[in-house]
């Protein structure tokens, strides 16, 4: 990776809230303020009038707004995804656009504080599939950003978790040996549970799972869902059918949630075609109500415990992460799976970017040859630290089902939870006489039908030697690299012909187009 002369940060694009964080002289992480004087923004952006762009508005801003439409939230849930966009000036914004003019306004408010900001690692949720990490570093790219590596979530966290104890780099840290945790991650769009080992010098991670379309919004949603009801039974007309209405609304009910964590009942008013409604909702109203969402990620941090080997009572912590892990019954729920009182040690809303800063400290100090604004003992704590990583989807290959012919399915090669870098071959046979051609396309996911994964390369061997015997042997070898890069490789052994391929996760979007974004985002005001 190359590094461009300027600081180097780390950035928690979130769902809700993201953030921006870096390392300070002596190599502690520092969030970096907004010009509202926050350390976190929300993640929404308010498309105005003549081009001019508003990054986490406040909600009386918001509330004036006559065309909801142009209030745009939870991109993160749509980044990857090819059909969405939103239309504005007669362009079609993409969520890596979208996504970018949020890293742009967090860019420019960090470098008030700073100075020039060149250099970043962006995380992500550690279910994202290749395609919406492609996604998140197009998104960076069209900030202006040079994006030196995407990280998950979770290892972001225990980063600054261990690094905070003092724990990583400091040799003298650790006289019992190896910590054990689980970094349960419940942010506002995305849940992740992850069991992570590690030492004063290396730290890798045993086993993850996750939900990118679960979080914090969805125990919101079930709140104004609820206050709807009760209006619609009261008047005889759905408040939701109103947008404008529901702007309100929404807010009132995120409002509400946040103060169920610190009181046991507070009012949730509704006003819609002329009629009020107000709610009296207690706490245990609302844990019934979203019983079934905590759950799922009970079952979720159950698995990961599992498969990683962990029992309940044999973690040395558990660590919380997300804003909405702030919600006592999170915490209640984790003490009788994992048996020991989760960790309040770090702001859960806070502790992801400054993961990530440490992590662009550890690349920057490897990379510079030791010339950087920070003391050298720093550099050379950053140095001695080594992570481990696990692949959070299985690689498969698509074949010929053996029982039916005339059926493909998802052969898994590599599969999830498996400590990278990693390298598997396997011998296959060709399906038809005198065959000239092999297909071999690349699959990431768990289920056995090719149409439920996602594709994510492929690539052919051609030239087979004449009059090839139907069963002639293919050996097709995957491996991930260090850098979680993606290779695949086949090889017919009959007559020894090859083909290759290597996934890149370069860009989701080819290089004119965000090359094109790029120069469209310069044309906006963000503010």
């Amino acid at each position: 990776m190359k590094f461009v002369e300027g600081h180097t940060v780390g950035i928690d694009l979130g769902t809700t809230y993201s953030a921006i964080a870096q390392l300070d002289i002596e190599g502690h992480p520092i969030s970096l303020k907004n010009t509202d004087g926050r350390s976190i923004t929300p993640s929404v952006v308010l498309l105005g009038e003549e081009g001019r762009v508003v990054v986490g508005p406040s909600f009386e801003r918001t509330a004036i707004e006559d065309d909801p439409t142009r209030i745009i939230e939870a991109i993160k849930r749509h980044m990857g995804d090819d059909n969405f966009y939103v239309v504005y000036q007669e362009k079609k914004l993409t969520a890596e656009f979208l996504s970018a003019l949020i890293l742009k306004k967090m860019k420019q408010d960090a470098e008030k504080e700073i100075g020039p900001i060149t250099n970043a690692v962006i995380t992500v949720p550690y279910y994202f599939n290749d395609v919406r990490r492609k996604a998140t570093q197009d998104a960076g790219r069209i900030a202006g950003l040079n994006v030196i590596d995407i990280i998950n979530e979770p290892t972001a966290a225990t980063l600054a978790y261990a690094w905070k104890r003092d724990e990583l780099g400091n040799p003298g840290a650790m006289p019992d040996g190896d910590r054990t945790i689980l970094v349960y991650d419940l942010g506002g769009g995305t849940f992740d549970v992850t069991v992570v080992r590690y030492s004063p010098t290396q730290f890798r991670v045993l086993a993850t799972d996750g939900d990118v379309m679960l979080g914090g919004l969805d125990w919101s949603q079930r709140i104004v869902d609820h206050v709807a009801e009760q209006f619609k039974k009261k008047f005889g007309s759905d408040p939701r059918e109103d947008p404008v209405t529901m702007r309100t609304c929404v807010q009132e009910c995120e409002d509400a949630k946040r103060e169920l964590s610190q009181k046991a009942q507070t009012p949730v008013s509704i006003y819609h075609k002329g009629n009020t409604l107000t709610v009296a909702l207690t706490r245990g109203d609302f844990e019934r109500m979203t019983a079934d969402l905590l759950q799922r990620t009970r079952d979720t941090t159950e698995l990961v415990m599992q498969q990683a080997g962990v029992e309940k009572g044999q973690l040395d912590d558990v660590v919380l992460v997300g804003g909405s892990t702030l919600m006592p019954v999170v915490e209640e729920m984790l003490k009788k799976v994992c048996g020991s009182e989760p960790s309040r040690t770090m702001n859960p809303e806070e502790a992801v970017a400054q993961g990530a800063a440490i992590h662009a400290a550890i690349l920057e100090a490897r990379a510079t040859g030791g010339e950087s604004r920070m003391a050298q003992t720093v550099i050379k704590r950053l140095r001695s630290v080594s992570t481990a990583d696990v692949n959070s989807h299985s690689l498969g290959v698509k074949i010929t089902d053996p029982n039916d012919r005339n059926r493909k399915i998802n052969h898994i090669m590599i599969k999830r939870n498996t400590e990278i870098p990693a390298s598997v071959s396997q011998k296959f046979v060709t399906t038809t006489d005198n065959q000239q051609r092999i297909h071999v396309v690349i699959l990431e996911g768990e289920a056995s039908d090719p149409d439920a994964c996602s594709t994510i390369g492929d690539f052919r061997i051609l030239n087979l030697p004449p009059n090839l015997p139907k069963g002639s042997p293919v050996e097709v070898t995957y491996r991930y690299d260090a850098n979680g890069r993606i290779h695949a490789s086949a090889r017919e052994l009959t007559g020894n012909n090859e083909s290759a391929t290597e996934i890149v996760r370069d860009s989701g979007l080819d290089t004119d187009g965000v090359d094109r974004f790029e120069l469209l985002a310069k044309d906006y005001m963000v503010e």
